[in-house]
């Protein structure tokens, strides 16, 4: 008597799955921040196999360095588009504060996963290439108004303010920002 070999399941069709799976890192990042993130909870929030990460990633850190990557490729074209139409300083100083006090599309999550990829890129200096290229383009857009020293004087500003609004337990006053943006700028001339 011959045993007739099990039937394989097809093998399902999933073009998307390495994308599905860069944005559930993502998302397992701004949930449980680097330290919490594992290969299994990135495939559970995905809804793939274990097996689909080390098919399609060389690891955790690879994984990783997509993910941040995919961020910040999403986060610029936001905050390019929130300089759009400013045409001089007021607008500029508008425009900053504005963007310090989240009215440019990024929400807590996605500074959370930004300041996870800034505290990574400490300590897996592979990361920094991806916060480099983020913070040059970033600081490109404010070069437009004004110059690069001033501009990476800006850029940190505005990560240092969010950071604050982000972790503090105090409410902070548009007006406040405001005058400090204008000053800052004032004091750059």
């Amino acid at each position: 008597m011959t045993t007739i070999p099990a039937a394989r399941s097809p093998r399902r069709y999933d073009p998307e799955r390495k994308s599905r799976i860069v944005d559930a890192a993502i998302e397992t990042i701004a949930r449980h921040g680097v330290a919490g993130t594992t290969m299994r909870r990135i495939a559970a929030a995905a809804d793939v196999p274990l097996g689909s990460l080390t098919y399609h990633f060389d690891g955790l850190d690879d994984l990783l360095a997509q993910a941040f990557q995919r961020h910040a490729e999403r986060m610029s074209p936001l905050y390019e588009a929130h300089f759009h139409g400013v045409r001089d300083e007021t607008g500029f100083v508008d425009a900053v504060t504005d963007l310090i006090h989240g009215d440019a599309g990024a929400d807590t999550r996605d500074w959370a996963v930004a300041y996870e990829l800034y505290l990574a890129a400490l300590r897996n200096p592979a990361l920094r290439s991806v916060t480099e290229a983020w913070m040059r383009r970033s600081r490109a857009v404010l070069e437009r108004f004004v110059d690069p020293v001033t501009a990476r004087g800006v850029d940190a500003l505005i990560e240092g303010m969010v950071m604050h609004l982000t972790l503090s337990t105090a409410t902070f006053d548009r007006a406040d920002t405001h005058a400090i943006v204008a000053r800052l700028l004032e004091v750059s001339r």
